[in-house]
């Protein structure tokens, strides 16, 4: 299983925002709808070993299992409408108790740090960061868990709490990229068993 942890710092908790205006009044929800899309779609069909939790402003996790999501196109549009959807269900959300708006897609009550603490047993914990290890020069993990960031840096605290948690720092190459970039650079290191099976 691999997974991705997605930090929306300015996303909306309420279902009003615009599918027409994703990129402004949405918080720049449509980056985290490119780095969803990224985490799951192929060519011809969806990763269904992977999990994404998009983190909406520390207050919700959206959380999609590709082993059962449906209606995940490639475009930023179809991928709002899920989180949009699902947002609509929050008050569903009880405790522990997620919502399940719709296959594949559940709402849960909790942030970040509920966040990391629920899936750190379920694989490895990977820091993204320029500082760390070339992933060239890495095994290949198994269940790794990659945590990102929107278009703002982690705050103090994220980095802090994340710098605790993380398992392993790793670095995936010399440029900066963005966290959809990232999620598909890192696909292919792993599908390609640290970029010695092609």
């Amino acid at each position: 299983m691999r997974q991705f942890v997605l930090i929306g710092h300015e996303v909306p908790t309420d279902p009003s925002f615009s599918l027409d205006d994703l990129a402004g009044g949405a918080g720049r929800l449509d980056a985290l709808c490119r780095s969803v899309t990224a985490a799951f779609v192929t060519s011809h069909g969806i990763r269904e070993d992977v999990r994404v939790h998009l983190v909406a402003r520390d207050e919700f996790t959206i959380t999609f299992d590709g082993s059962e999501l449906r209606r995940l196109n490639p475009d930023e549009r179809s991928t709002a409408a899920l989180i949009r959807t699902a947002l609509e269900h929050r008050e569903e959300a009880i405790g522990a108790m997620p919502a399940e708006p719709s296959p594949g897609v559940e709402l849960y009550r909790r942030g970040f740090e509920a966040t990391l603490e629920a899936v750190a047993d379920e694989g490895t914990v990977v820091q993204l960061h320029e500082e760390g290890d070339p992933v060239a020069e890495t095994d290949p993990l198994e269940d790794p868990i990659f945590v990102l960031s929107d278009h703002r840096d982690f705050t103090p605290e994220e980095t802090e709490l994340l710098e605790s948690a993380a398992d392993r720092r790793l670095r995936l190459g010399p440029e900066l990229l963005h966290a959809d970039q990232a999620i598909t650079v890192a696909h292919h290191w792993l599908d390609t068993d640290g970029y010695e099976r092609f």
